[in-house]
């Protein structure tokens, strides 16, 4: 990607997100108020609505007790008289304009019962509905008490399938029950006056959540079922304290916001109401919002867009030559220069990277310099050391020749054959030395020769510990193996990987303080391409300092205070020329494996111990063979 389109394209991106971010913002507020203003004429006509059934049931009562309170009335009701009953309270009834007015007897019997037709005209029923056994009358009758207040309820007149809010009141004369007097009114006829008082629809809801009601559909049968809510959604509504907003509901393919609450008067919840105000002015205003603003935004996305390329070219010129430079420079041409000389920021830029450019051409110089004379002493290190083997192995060839005569010579003189003895021993140690500097140079040279064939590592390791058994007893030392009979056959060339192993053992051994052990365990790592067996030798000698851990595989590296260790190689830290671990790791990298320890840390009187693994392929053809 170019720079341009990476100084550009971020500026853009952000650009874009802040744009339909801030689209998005605004628009949400826009229709959040609506909403919000919704929502609150809804509340607001909810309560209209509770109020509104309030004050019909103040009218209600008031008119009730008119009908009560007609001389002679609760004489004729006690006695039963319908013909009194009737010709007292028709005319009152058409006066006060009611729609459905009832006189129950305190036997029970509906004595008069007047309901209001199509032509506006009262007309007496003369037949029993059942009203004396509805729940606002029945507890009248039981307790007979002129006393009791008004009840309310909601129900249905059987003699034209009418929804009317009815009220009930006692009749009494001299302070005497005389029986019930129940004025109602249709929903209907409420409905209307309903809608325009809250400037809201209105449904009412029965006590199974049927819609009984409603000012939407106009009374169609089919419309009330499906503005009919659960039984549950019923309970929700009739136990709330106050109005509470309801699911959106679809009329006539129009949205409407719904807000429902408890029907009450007095201490009477008879039924659930819901207000319901259109959703089309909310969308419609959303829309106009976004559509507006979008368009705001567009046109300054594209003005803030023309700046944006405008201010780029200032600083593409010079980016430009910055990064064709540095790439000169990474390429390995330090003599390049940017040849930027504005007095902005860029220009400071260039100017310090012109300079450190300089500097890095310098410092590079001494460092190549450095490094050739680094190359030719270790060049010189390596071969001195050759050499030095070369020299040092012919005259040592010859003192061990002369002290294995000596040897023999003096088998009857036990004084001079323990000089001879230590000769010899000391002859041996310092060919040791030697061919571990052998070893060294080959693998610095990189002309270590392998020679593999398939092995077996519990031979090999039985023949390693063979070699350190009189160690062992002198230092009272246990070693165990475990698990390496179970171990395939790898690829490997045998003297090396004795060498290996013998330093390592050697090395705990060196390590461990007397009484110690040594455990050798081996596992098949079959999980890893290719498979790998991996050997660990344990110990619970004094530990590694973890800063130690990759230093200790360098040459002529050793641990802790040299002169203070002791001249056995198999002495409790015991001395040696630092190569083992050095050439241990050089022939182990040769077979294309890896060497390393983990230690907790150096501590002589805890002994933490160490832990060295070597993990060596096994070659896929050996691992079928065994």
């Amino acid at each position: 990607m170019s720079i341009r389109l990476k100084v550009i394209l971020p500026y853009l991106l952000l650009t874009i997100v802040v744009s339909v971010i801030g689209v998005y913002v605004v628009t949400r507020l826009v229709s959040n108020t609506i909403e919000e203003r919704l929502k609150n004429q809804l509340l607001q006509a909810g309560r209209v609505v509770s109020d509104s059934f309030v004050r019909q049931e103040s009218h209600h009562v008031d008119v009730a007790r008119i009908v009560a309170y007609t001389a002679g009335l609760a004489d004729a009701l006690a006695d039963e008289d319908q013909k009194t009953v009737k010709a007292l309270v028709e005319p009152a009834a058409a006066g006060l304009g009611l729609e459905n007015l009832i006189l129950i007897s305190s036997q029970g019997k509906e004595v008069v019962h007047l309901v209001l037709d199509e032509n506006r005209k009262l007309q007496d029923v003369n037949q029993t509905t059942g009203a004396a056994a509805s729940p606002i009358v029945v507890p009248f009758l039981q307790a007979g008490n002129p006393e009791d207040p008004p009840r309310r309820a909601l129900g249905m007149n059987l003699v034209n399938n009418e929804m009317y809010y009815y009220t009930a009141l006692p009749v009494s004369s001299g302070g005497k029950f005389s029986g019930v007097v129940v004025v109602g009114t249709s929903i209907r006829n409420i409905l209307p006056f309903l809608k325009s008082t809250a400037l809201a629809d209105v449904i009412v809801y029965g006590g199974d959540g049927q819609a009984i009601g409603s000012t939407l559909g106009a009374g169609d049968q089919n419309a009330l079922k499906l503005l009919s809510i659960t039984k549950e959604q019923y309970q929700e509504g009739i136990l709330s304290d106050d109005v509470v907003m309801g699911k959106n509901i679809e009329v006539d393919k129009r949205a409407y916001s719904v807000a429902r609450g408890p029907l009450q008067v007095g201490n009477d919840r008879i039924g659930v109401f819901a207000v319901a105000l259109p959703l089309d002015y909310v969308l419609e205003s959303g829309v106009t919002s976004r559509r507006t603003y979008v368009i705001l935004f567009t046109v300054v996305f594209l003005f803030v867009l023309g700046i944006g390329f405008v201010v780029t070219r200032l600083i593409i010129k010079p980016l430009h030559s910055l990064v064709n430079t540095s790439q000169a420079i990474a390429g390995g041409d330090l003599q390049r220069r940017t040849g930027i000389r504005s007095k902005d920021e860029i220009g400071a830029l260039a100017n310090t990277f012109d300079e450190m450019t300089a500097r890095l051409q310098e410092h590079t110089l001494e460092l190549e310099r450095m490094n050739q004379i680094l190359k030719n002493v270790d060049k010189t290190k390596t071969n001195f050391i050759q050499i030095s083997a070369h020299e040092l192995r012919t005259p040592l060839t010859l003192i061990m020749g002369y002290s294995q005569m000596l040897e023999q010579d003096m088998q009857d003189k036990p004084e001079q054959l323990a000089l001879a003895r230590g000769i010899l021993e000391g002859s041996e140690r310092m060919t040791d030395i030697v061919d571990s500097m052998l070893d060294v140079s080959r693998i610095d040279s990189n002309t270590l020769f392998l020679r593999k064939t398939g092995m077996r590592l519990d031979l090999l390791i039985k023949k390693v510990n063979k070699g350190f058994e009189k160690a062992f007893v002198e230092r009272n030392i246990r070693m165990t193996v475990d698990g390496l009979a179970d171990l395939p056959l790898i690829p490997a060339d045998p003297d090396m990987l004795q060498k290996v192993f013998h330093h390592i053992i050697m090395n705990a051994i060196k390590f461990t303080p007397d009484g110690g052990s040594i455990n050798i365990s081996g596992k098949y790592l079959n999980g890893s391409e290719p498979p790998q067996v991996e050997i660990a030798v344990r110990d619970t000698g004094i530990g590694i300092d973890p800063a130690l851990h990759r230093l200790i595989f360098e040459k002529f590296n050793q641990t802790g205070d040299v002169l203070l260790h002791s001249s056995g190689k198999t002495k409790f830290k015991g001395g040696g020329p630092g190569l083992g671990l050095a050439i241990a790791r050089g022939i182990v990298e040769a077979h294309d494996g890896r060497i390393w320890v983990e230690s907790p840390g150096y501590n002589e009187q805890t002994n933490p111990g160490s832990t060295f693994y070597v993990s060596l392929p096994a070659g896929k053809q050996l691992e079928e063979e065994s």
